[in-house]
């Protein structure tokens, strides 16, 4: 087992920013639409994949979608060490909490798991700055004060980069997008749950690909 550092998690979650401007945050409950959901969204330029781990067959589904050439698969609504062994066995490659404890922080950090740690406030955003985490999750992103909060805290806080999640829709993504800030946003519309039940992976193709042309 390799231990990562701060910095080496943030450098990680830049280029997991860079790679696409969304990052697909997937609630899957049926394990056999893992891997045409998640070749779909590899197809349309979404390679980035969250699989939250709140559905029983979460951990099935990141094993799944780690097989998918040019997939990169993490693990969000990681909240115990548990959660991070688990993870990382079924082949998460990162994490992503909600928010952020020293206990989860110290359990990726053993498990060599780059976290994308959460924060709602100034507050909670200074304090992972000071364990060195400058990539940052700002979640719920639209109840917490939405693309305004953020461009305030660019000023103060300039060294802290956020990927926003919860309430971010293609809509309103470009206002986040436009903070200096702001390197990628989180968003459940490029996998809306009507479409992964039909399994019309034509369509999450389409809308992975929309987004691509129109947040890039």
């Amino acid at each position: 087992m390799t231990k990562i550092t701060p910095q080496d998690a943030n450098k990680r979650n830049l280029e997991l920013c860079n790679t696409a401007p969304v990052i697909p945050v997937l609630v899957v409950n049926d394990l056999s639409a893992a891997r045409g959901l998640g070749e779909a969204l590899v197809a349309g330029g979404l390679p980035v994949l969250e699989v939250t781990l709140r559905t029983s067959c979460a951990l099935d589904v990141i094993a799944e979608m780690a097989k998918i050439k040019g997939g990169i698969v993490g693990a969000g609504t990681l909240i115990t060490p548990q959660d991070v062994k688990n993870a990382v066995e079924a082949g998460a490659t990162f994490g992503v909490s909600p928010g952020a404890t020293d206990t989860l922080i110290d359990a990726c950090e053993a498990e060599g798991l780059p976290l994308l740690a959460g924060a709602t406030s100034a507050s909670e955003a200074m304090r992972l700055m000071e364990r060195g985490y400058t990539v940052q999750k700002f979640f719920p992103a639209e109840a917490a004060g939405g693309a305004p909060f953020l461009q305030s805290l660019a000023s103060p806080l300039p060294q802290i980069t956020f990927c926003p999640t919860g309430g971010v829709s293609l809509e309103n993504a470009p206002h986040y997008l436009a903070s200096s800030n702001v390197k990628c946003v989180g968003g459940s519309w490029v996998a809306p749950k009507d479409i992964v039940k039909a399994k019309n992976w034509a369509a999450i193709e389409i809308l992975a690909k929309d987004a691509v042309e129109a947040l890039s």
